[in-house]
C-alpha cells in the first residue's frame, strides 16, 4: 500500500503541507494582508477580492469557502484579517472556522489596530510565531486511502476528452481503489452527459441530488435571461477543435475513472463520503479549485489542451498534457506529458498509474511547477442577486 507524508492536526486531519495562511475578509483588509505576507517567509495568501456588498446567498458561500480555507489540512494556523465595516466580520469568519477546526487561528482588524502599518507589524509578529512553530512538528506517514485529490480541466481542447482526461480517471480509480477520496468538479460541464454520471450514482437518493444540481445551475442562468451554453465552450475550447458543451462535458466526466459515485455536495461543503464525489463547482478553473480547497482537498490534478498557469496558495496543482506542442510550449507550466498515448499508442492505464505515482510523490512533499514559481491564484463562485 502507497503512502503519503504530512501533518497530524489538532482536529485529526492529515495535511500533505504546512502552510501559515494570511486571510483577508474582505477586498478592503488584502492589501494589508498582502504586505504582511511578503514578510513572512513561508507564508502563503489569500487575495480576497470579496467579502461585501453580497447578497445572502453569496454571504452563505463566503462564510463557507473561507472558513474552509482556513481548515484545509494543509494550513497549520491561519492569521485573520478584518477591515472593521465589511460584511464578512472577522468575528463572524473566526466563528466559523472554530467551528470547523481547533487550529491556531489569529484575529485582527486594521481599525481596531490603528492602521495598517501597525497591523501588518502585528500579523508579521504571529505569523513568525506560527512559522515557527509549524516547523517544529514532524512528518508522519499516511495511506492513500486519506488522501483527497481534486480533479479540474482547463483550456481544454479534443486531446484532453481524448487522452488527458481518461489518463487522470484511471489514476482517479487506483486512487479511490486505495481507499481515498477524489472530487469531479465543474457542473456545466456535465450538462449533457448526466444521465451517464446518474447511471453511477450509488443510490436513489445520491442520482436525484446529481440531477437536481446540475439542473439548478441551469435554472440560475436561465433565472436572469442568460444561457451556459453562451459562454460554454469557451473560445479557447472552439479554436481547439470543441463543437459544443454536450462534446466538452463527455471529456470532462472521463476524470472520474469508472469508480461509483458515493455523494454529491455544494460548492465548498465538506463531504462524508470517501471514494467518488461530485462537487457543484463553476466552470470556471480557480474558483472550482478553491471550491475544492475549502471541501479539504489535498491537491488537484488539472488537465489543459492549450495550457494554463494556474496554481493555488493552499494545496499543490498537478497540471499535465496530452497536446504534445502544449507540453512543449508550456513547459515551465507543466508536470506531467501524456502526449504518447496519442502520438505512441501508450497504454491509458500504464499513464495512469505514472500519474499516480507523481501524485504520491507531490503528496510525500515533492513541488510542482506552480508551488515553484509561487502561483497563488484565488476566485470563488457568485451567484446572481436572489436569496
Amino acid at each position: 500500500m502507497r503512502k503519503v507524508k504530512g501533518y497530524r492536526r489538532p482536529d485529526g486531519r492529515f495535511g500533505i503541507r504546512n502552510h501559515v495562511l494570511i486571510l483577508p475578509c474582505s477586498l478592503c483588509a488584502s492589501e494589508t494582508a498582502r504586505f504582511a505576507a511578503q514578510n513572512v517567509e513561508g507564508a502563503v495568501y489569500v487575495a480576497n477580492q470579496g467579502g461585501c456588498s453580497l447578497s445572502r446567498r453569496d454571504l452563505k458561500v463566503t462564510l463557507e469557502t473561507l472558513s474552509g480555507l482556513a481548515a484545509n489540512p494543509n494550513v497549520y494556523g491561519t492569521i485573520l484579517v478584518g477591515n472593521g465595516c465589511e460584511v464578512v466580520q472577522a468575528s463572524l469568519l473566526a466563528e466559523e472556522i472554530r467551528r470547523k477546526t481547533c487550529k491556531p487561528l489569529e484575529v485582527l482588524v486594521i481599525r481596531e489596530e490603528g492602521g495598517s502599518l501597525h497591523t501588518v507589524n502585528r500579523i508579521v509578529r504571529f505569523a513568525e510565531t506560527m512559522r515557527k512553530e509549524a516547523d517544529r512538528l514532524k512528518l508522519e506517514e499516511a495511506p492513500v486511502s486519506e488522501l483527497i485529490l481534486g480533479t479540474e480541466c482547463g483550456g481544454s481542447d479534443p486531446t484532453s476528452g481524448l487522452a488527458a482526461n481518461p489518463v487522470v480517471g484511471c489514476c482517479s480509480d487506483l486512487v479511490v481503489r486505495e481507499g481515498g477520496t477524489v472530487i469531479l468538479s465543474e457542473t456545466p460541464e456535465m450538462i449533457g452527459a448526466e444521465r451517464i454520471l446518474a447511471a453511477r450514482c450509488e443510490n436513489e437518493g445520491v442520482r436525484r441530488k446529481l440531477l437536481d444540481t446540475i439542473k439548478n445551475f441551469e435554472m440560475d442562468f436561465l433565472r436572469v435571461g442568460e444561457n451556459p451554453r453562451s459562454g460554454n465552450p469557451t473560445p479557447g475550447n472552439i479554436a481547439g477543435g470543441i463543437t459544443t458543451l454536450e462534446e466538452k462535458s463527455l471529456g470532462c466526466i472521463h476524470k472520474a475513472g469508472c469508480s461509483m459515485i458515493r455523494e454529491v455536495v455544494g460548492y465548498g461543503e465538506i463531504f462524508t463520503q470517501k471514494g467518488l464525489v461530485v462537487m457543484d463547482t463553476p466552470g470556471q478553473d480557480v474558483a472550482s479549485i478553491v471550491g475544492m480547497a475549502a471541501a479539504g482537498a489535498h491537491a488537484v490534478v488539472f488537465t489543459t489542451g492549450h495550457g494554463t498557469p494556474t496554481g493555488s496558495g493552499i494545496l499543490p496543482v498537478i497540471k499535465l498534457t496530452a497536446n504534445e506542442e502544449t507540453a512543449v510550449k508550456m513547459k515551465d507550466n507543466m508536470d506531467f506529458d501524456c502526449s504518447a498515448v496519442l502520438t505512441s499508442g501508450k497504454d491509458l492505464e500504464e499513464v495512469g498509474r505514472e500519474l499516480f505515482d507523481l501524485i504520491c510523490r507531490v503528496a510525500c512533499g515533492e513541488k510542482t511547477r506552480a508551488e515553484e514559481l509561487g502561483f497563488q491564484d484565488v476566485s470563488m463562485v457568485r451567484y446572481c442577486n436572489f436569496a
